[in-house]
């Protein structure tokens, strides 16, 4: 006991304890990331759908992103960003980009369906990451009033509590979600492209993200019910609205009233 006592006082004994602190929570943490990371990685590609996507990378993409994705003063690394990232860029018209600017623009896209899948390959094989959403996930049967709940909480900020959209700082903008696919939703959430976070499924887990999808997709289908949406802006524009219009309304009933007495 009187020599584990001064083992226990030795001035190194608190430095062992830290070095053994740090290297569990080290090893505790990759396990966790390994995991939630394995849990993205569930599409799988032919061999000839990376061969292929490799081609098309290296004629279409390697003058910003560098020859193996590896990036270059022009475009970052795209070493672990997954299939899910380049099916969203490129599946919208964001990628290739057309010019230089605080944010891509959404454009018509430039590859079809199987060539986007080919991207997406190549860039999978390249490091783990984000892979597109299984269908299940995008069948819009979740539960709205609670993806409705999720969105005000993490998204109305940037998108608007309507999903219309707003204006950042320094030209950036967060668009309006209306007519954007449920799949391409869920990949701007798992990825976080452009200014927006990356929510994943850790924070906001697959079940989540349909019902956020589900609730998007409800308020579009059914459209304003309160009449005209100047825009689903907020009390800015509505009370914009008043003013001109009642205003107008105060000059014309004016004009005509003192017509009347003349």
């Amino acid at each position: 006991m009187k020599a584990l006592s001064q083992k226990r006082r030795h001035p190194l004994a608190a430095i062992a304890l830290l070095l053994m602190g740090l290297l569990l929570t080290g090893g505790l943490y990759a396990i966790a990331t390994s995991v939630n990371q394995a849990k993205a990685d569930t599409t799988s590609f032919s061999a000839s759908d990376v061969e292929e996507g490799g081609k098309l990378f290296a004629a279409n993409c390697a003058t910003c992103h560098g020859m193996g994705a590896s990036g270059t003063q022009d475009g970052p690394s795209l070493v672990g960003v997954g299939a899910a990232a380049v099916d969203f860029q490129v599946g919208t018209g964001r990628m290739p980009m057309q010019m230089n600017g605080p944010q891509a623009q959404k454009k018509p896209v430039q590859f079809n369906d199987e060539q986007t899948k080919q991207l997406s390959a190549y860039v999978a094989s390249l490091g783990a990451g984000p892979a597109i959403p299984e269908e299940h996930l995008l069948d819009e049967k979740g539960d709205a009033a609670k993806g409705g709940e999720l969105f005000r909480v993490n998204c109305a900020m940037c998108h608007n509590a309507a999903a219309a959209g707003g204006a950042l700082t320094r030209g950036k903008f967060a668009p309006g979600l209306a007519d954007v696919t449920g799949k391409h939703i869920y990949e701007a959430m798992a990825t976080g492209p452009q200014n927006m976070p990356v929510f994943n499924d850790s924070n906001v887990t697959p079940e989540d993200k349909r019902d956020i999808i589900t609730f998007l997709k409800t308020i579009e289908a059914n459209g304003s019910p309160g009449g005209a949406e100047l825009g689903s802006l907020g009390p800015v524009a509505e009370g914009l609205f008043v003013w001109v219009a009642g205003l107008g309304v105060i000059i014309a009933f004016t004009i005509w009233l003192t017509s009347r007495t003349s």
